[in-house]
């Protein structure tokens, strides 16, 4: 994340930092959700994203900023100008200042995908650069690859790439130059009468910040950069218990593919310089001696750094739910719960052993969305069991079996009603509060439970659904 400059009329600059926060239709999946998916369905991501904007459920993106004063500039325990690098929200505030919202998806990938040339040097007046390494790096670097990819320097030419309003920069000929100028391309000249006329400051044209620098340039980057565990250590104490659980998973699993035990050693100790409690966790998982107690930064936790802080909106709408159903399935209650999910904006789809359609209770038929051996858990937000027949004991009640308990584990919400319950029974720890197949409708922690599929039972599932995750259940039986 790059830091700009506000320049205002005066010269007085405001450092800024922009951030991109998800409040509608974008999943999150942690490492070993994604890892699991790709597994399963490598373009997860992308058809998600194409299914939601199709189905009218735009993703949205709300963009704030943090402005920091340019005389405060030294004020934070590390470089402002530090990429790697984040301002705590804590110490000052995000102000949200617009939106961005995919509401069309593209006709043509290479025309309106492909060719998007994006540069860190677009700015527009009263914007500025600061002296980001990083950023004046990806200025230079941006702009030579959109010269070689797009085959010249006329690539703002292409319709994805070119202005709202047109912009008349008289730069002439070159590879795909798709305008017919005339006269000359200078100012002043004695022939153009007046054209092309160049605007001025006062006329809102572009200037940059003067700026006095004084001192040795040398190739060597500030001593105030060498800080590399206080936000580290600060991203850790931020996180909660089950977050921390999967940071510590996450490095056994990548270092566990390092056959280098040195490599494994060496990145304990840094570990340890961020926590202790970290470094040993990771160690225990990839075979090597727990560190020797160092001294740790103690900084101050940012609650915004964690995910139980910014689950988005309180909605069903975009979540994908999986109804598991097999024959015997009360078509009725089964069909009503799928309509009324899906008139709250979810993706409910109808999952049994096999595609077509399963036998009902009443003698109809129940048209399945998907074959369960084609699927899995990580790619829904939530399951219920329909009431009908369980699952048997061969392969097609195997899967079902660890399609519940796989949503179960990852904190997703899980529901059941009807005879469908026994099974939750036997597959849920004996601390999890269950109703009875004619019992009245029971919560506990993202697991509903009742008789019927009725309003009652409908609406806290939906509940459920809408907080997304329960990482605070007990251990699932195996």
């Amino acid at each position: 994340m790059h830091t700009f400059r506000f320049v205002d009329a005066g010269g007085k600059g405001t450092f800024v930092k922009f951030h991109w926060k998800p409040k509608l239709g974008v999943h999150s999946l942690v490492w070993d959700e994604a890892q699991e998916v790709m597994g399963r369905d490598p373009d997860f991501n992308r058809r998600d994203l194409w299914e939601t904007i199709e189905a009218g459920q735009y993703p949205e993106w709300e963009l704030g900023v943090q402005l920091v004063p340019e005389q405060d500039e030294h004020q934070f325990d590390f470089d402002l100008l530090d990429a790697t690098k984040i301002i705590p929200e804590e110490q000052v505030p995000v102000r949200p200042i617009g939106r961005m919202v995919l509401d069309r998806n593209p006709d043509n990938f290479f025309a309106e995908t492909e060719q998007v040339a994006f540069c860190t040097a677009n700015v527009v007046p009263g914007i500025d650069f600061t002296n980001d390494p990083l950023l004046q790096a990806r200025n230079f670097s941006y702009l030579d690859t959109q010269l070689i990819r797009l085959g010249g320097p006329n690539f703002a030419h292409i319709p994805v790439n070119r202005p709202v309003v047109d912009v008349r920069n008289n730069q002439r000929d070159g590879y795909h130059q798709e305008e017919i100028h005339r006269g000359a391309n200078y100012s002043p000249n004695s022939l153009g009468g007046g054209c092309p006329a160049l605007g001025t400051v006062d006329e809102g044209a572009y200037r940059h910040l003067a700026e006095r620098v004084d001192g040795v340039k040398i190739r060597r980057r500030s001593p105030s950069f060498e800080d590399h565990y206080t936000q580290a250590a600060m991203f850790w104490h931020s996180m909660a218990d089950w977050e921390k659980r999967h940071i510590v998973d996450a490095f056994r699993f990548e270092l566990g593919k390092v056959d280098a035990v040195p490599v494994r050693e060496r990145t304990v100790e840094q570990l340890a310089h961020v926590d202790h409690e970290l470094a040993t966790a990771v160690a225990e998982g990839i075979g090597v001696a727990a560190p020797t107690r160092t001294s740790t930064p103690d900084p101050r936790p940012s609650p915004a750094l964690s995910l139980v802080n910014n689950q988005g909106e309180n909605t069903i709408a975009t979540r994908q739910i999986a109804l598991l159903a097999t024959d015997g399935v009360d078509a009725h209650q089964a069909s009503v719960l799928r309509d009324t999910l899906r008139e709250r904006g979810a993706v409910a789809e109808v999952l049994a052993p096999h595609d077509g359609t399963v036998r009902a209770a009443d003698g109809t038929a129940l048209t399945v969305d998907r074959a369960l051996p084609t699927v899995a858990a990580v790619l829904y937000d939530a399951v219920v069991l329909t009431g009908g027949s369980e699952p048997g004991d061969g392969a097609d009640g195997d899967a079902a079996r660890r399609f519940v308990r796989n949503a179960y584990r990852h904190g997703k919400p899980v529901a059941a009603y009807g005879p469908a319950t026994t099974l939750l029974t036997r597959l849920l720890p004996d601390e999890v509060r269950l109703s009875t197949p004619d019992g009245e409708v029971t919560a506990d922690r993202g697991v509903v439970s009742a008789g019927t599929a009725d309003s009652p039972f409908t609406e806290e599932f939906v509940k459920a659904v809408a907080a997304h995750r329960f990482r605070d259940r007990p251990v699932p039986r195996d």
